[in-house]
């Protein structure tokens, strides 16, 4: 297909993970994918082993404005945008008696703002072309809470809550996916400044599976035809309890 006739995708959180598995499988699959993230050489290097299926963009998904001049970038060179794969995210865990406000509003406004400016920038588009797909990541920690992990499945738990609100509003043309992943090989752990937590995931992440796990998931979903809505997939390690 050449690049009128493919659908695109938009990927937060694209420079690394689950957003740079998702991006390469989508392009795989026939998508132009839009990878937006803040760190621009990963994107860039990304986009470079492509034949052009995959863009770089850089973006914060905390800027609103930004988030949608991005989504009306991409109507205006392509025509079009498909889907929205809202998987920015951040997780400085840590204890509530530790009082690191700053990384938990870090949190609040990246896992939840982030999504909200991802579906505000996405919905006039699918509504004017009255079709769309949002896909969410969210975690297993959207249906469980773990020790440090408190503020973290907080926005999980909401960006959850959001998704599912979306699905229940929206008209049948518009599908809504939540993806929940267990323990991913990822660079998440890295920002854990608190030391028990960080030595707690250290132990709790050696079972994680790769990203790859979670595009075929996300892949599965968008792939589906379109009377189809797939409302959430819930994917984890065999050894995680």
């Amino acid at each position: 297909m050449d690049n009128t006739q493919r659908n695109v995708a938009m990927v937060t959180g694209a420079s690394s993970g689950i957003g740079r598995a998702v991006a390469v499988r989508l392009a795989a699959d026939g998508f132009t994918v839009v990878a937006a993230a803040r760190r621009t050489d990963r994107l860039r290097e990304l986009a470079a082993g492509t034949d052009g299926s995959i863009e770089a963009c850089e973006l914060d998904v905390t800027d609103a404005d930004a988030v949608r001049a991005a989504a009306d970038d991409i109507v205006a060179r392509h025509g079009r945008l498909d889907v929205l794969v809202a998987n920015a995210g951040v997780m400085p865990l840590s204890r509530l008696d530790t009082g690191l406000l700053a990384e938990w509003n870090q949190m609040i406004d990246v896992n939840i703002r982030g999504l909200l400016h991802g579906i505000h920038a996405a919905l006039p588009h699918f509504t004017r072309q009255e079709r769309g797909h949002v896909v969410t990541v969210a975690s297993v920690g959207a249906h469980e809470v773990v020790a440090t992990g408190a503020v973290y499945c907080g926005t999980k738990h909401a960006a959850w809550a959001i998704t599912e609100g979306l699905r229940l509003e929206s008209p049948p043309w518009l599908r809504v996916t939540t993806i929940s992943p267990g323990v991913v090989e990822s660079e998440l752990a890295d920002s854990i400044s608190d030391p028990i937590a960080r030595d707690a995931m250290a132990d709790y992440r050696r079972a994680a599976i790769g990203p790859d796990a979670i595009a075929g998931a996300v892949a599965y979903a968008v792939g589906t035809p379109a009377d189809v809505d797939v409302n959430e997939i819930v994917i984890r390690p065999t050894r995680q309890r």
